[in-house]
């Protein structure tokens, strides 16, 4: 365990789980993982936003496990890609054309209605983002064992309660 975790592990046995300590600890996740994204954006020659476009990307996709078909469907509008990320049109276009370019996705008519544009990633950019995300969810596996499926499902509510409060907020501003 790093020094910072370790005082971070610290810090929790002394502060109350909530009010100013919660904030902080949440803050401190918040920086972390932006600071991952930008190392995997550096790493694959793409710009922070088309990281964040690439994820939702690939979260539209559908499981093919559930589908039973590696190239269902699925898919995500760049009106809804737009939407998701707070980008004009004019920004999404130069993203998709960046992941594009770089190989990462690719953009096709929609088989029932021709009218609309589905944007889907390549398998490349799975394995790209596999591998170098491969460390965060062992260390992810390792710190999820220490806790039991009750503190976990309370874990999970709390940041999915969260996570859409915030989303929320940033839709209404």
């Amino acid at each position: 365990m790093s020094d910072q975790g370790e005082q971070q592990e610290q810090d929790q046995r002394q502060l109350p789980p909530g009010g100013p300590a919660l904030g902080r600890l949440l803050q401190d996740l918040a920086s972390e993982m932006h600071l991952l994204g930008h190392g995997f954006a550096a790493a694959g020659g793409l710009h922070t936003t088309d990281v964040q476009a690439l994820l939702a990307i690939m979260r539209a996709a559908p499981d093919p496990a559930a589908s039973g078909v590696l190239d269902a469907a699925g898919g995500i509008t760049p009106g809804r890609l737009g939407e998701e990320l707070g980008l004009s049109s004019g920004a999404v276009t130069a993203v998709l054309d960046r992941l594009e370019r770089a190989g990462h996705i690719r953009r096709r008519r929609d088989a029932a209605d021709r009218r609309l544009v589905l944007v889907h990633h390549l398998p490349g950019a799975g394995r790209m983002a596999a591998e170098w995300f491969a460390p965060v969810a062992h260390r992810t596996e390792t710190v999820r064992a220490e806790f039991t499926p009750a503190e976990l499902a309370a874990v999970a509510r709390f940041l999915g309660r969260i996570t859409g409060e915030l989303a929320d907020l940033r839709r209404a501003r």
